[in-house]
């Protein structure tokens, strides 16, 4: 059906820099909002970053001024720029979508796998 490709993660030092990158495929009809969340160990997955295909944007307070989100609504990619990365960024990134797969179906959510950002002290 749809499937959700991340790409760009691995290991960084403290204060470097990431760029994450998904991209939606398969049989997509509309998107709406896409987003990442992440998961650290020991810890439930919370919302890092969404935009809607309005360019809307909605930002985790923990990464406020340092993550930027985009997206390319022609290719159906979504980006996270991650700047002044702290070892608390530490977690699985995961690449989220609201699709509809046809003018007869809801909206239903897919993830991505998941990618390893991991903040080295």
């Amino acid at each position: 059906q749809v499937q959700l490709v991340e790409s760009g993660g691995g290991l960084v030092q403290t204060g470097g820099s990431l760029r994450l990158s998904c991209a939606a495929s398969g049989t997509i009809f509309s998107i709406n909002t896409m987003g990442w969340y992440r998961q650290a160990p020991g810890k439930q997955r919370e919302l890092v970053a969404v935009i809607s295909s309005g360019g809307t944007t909605n930002y985790a307070d923990s990464i406020k001024g340092r993550f930027a989100i985009s997206r390319d609504n022609d290719k159906n990619t979504v980006s996270l720029q991650m700047n002044s990365l702290k070892p608390e960024d530490t977690a699985v990134y995961y690449c989220n979508a609201d699709v509809r797969l046809s003018s007869l179906h809801n909206w239903r959510a897919f993830w991505g796998q998941g990618t390893q950002v991991t903040v080295s002290s």
